[in-house]
């Protein structure tokens, strides 16, 4: 099914600022739950709009609302700009045709992180979180993912060194208490493909 009304719009939060995300929902099908795609890097326009059309189409196929946000400070989606993040879900809830079901996080390479750390901020308020990969770094605190399903992909070769870094993320994810579906994939580089039939199937355990 095509994307035909992908967009950058504009949320009015609750604190009264205003964000921007790339949002679209399926026709037809309100309402559904939403998924917030977590962009890598800065999280910026660019970013956002590439994320959404890489994963965006197939996770609107399948039911879901998408909400790529723009990072506003060009830093990624960590700390208070994650909490502003935070605060979107519930614009997106009071203006668009959304369930108040929990909030998907998909987050790619740096917005992975960004999404491991959202969820912890906000233990038992996320269905769970597919990180496409992520790493958790000693600055990131990880206080409680209890039973918190996650999806962890992270290629071996990746050139940053992430690879090296798996078996220290699963320990960290593990000793928080999170429900984690992790794989170190052979010979795969930073960028890390979704492998839609495994997400599916890690989708309908966590129901």
């Amino acid at each position: 099914m095509p994307i035909t009304r992908f967009t950058q719009s504009v949320f009015t939060l609750p604190d009264g600022s205003e964000y921007r995300s790339y949002f679209d929902l399926p026709a037809g099908e309100q309402p559904c739950p939403l998924v917030l795609i977590l962009g890598g890097g800065p999280g910026d326009a660019r970013i956002a709009s590439s994320a959404f059309r890489i994963h965006g189409e197939a996770l609107i196929d399948r039911g879901w609302a998408v909400a790529a946000p723009v990072s506003s400070t060009a830093k990624s989606f960590r700390g208070t700009e994650g909490e502003k993040v935070w605060q979107l879900i519930e614009a997106i809830r009071n203006s668009t045709d959304v369930d108040d079901s929990p909030v998907l996080l998909l987050g790619i390479s740096n917005g992975g992180i960004s999404a491991l750390e959202m969820a912890a901020m906000h233990p038992g308020d996320f269905r769970g979180i597919i990180a496409l990969p992520a790493i958790v770094p000693d600055t990131v605190a990880l206080s409680d993912l209890a039973g918190v399903p996650v999806y962890l992909r992270i290629g071996s070769d990746d050139p940053l060194g992430w690879g090296e870094c798996f078996d220290k993320t699963v320990a960290r994810l593990t000793d928080a208490g999170a429900d984690l579906d992790a794989r170190l994939l052979t010979g795969v580089k930073h960028t890390v493909q979704p492998d839609w039939d495994e997400i599916d199937a890690w989708l309908l355990r966590g129901q």
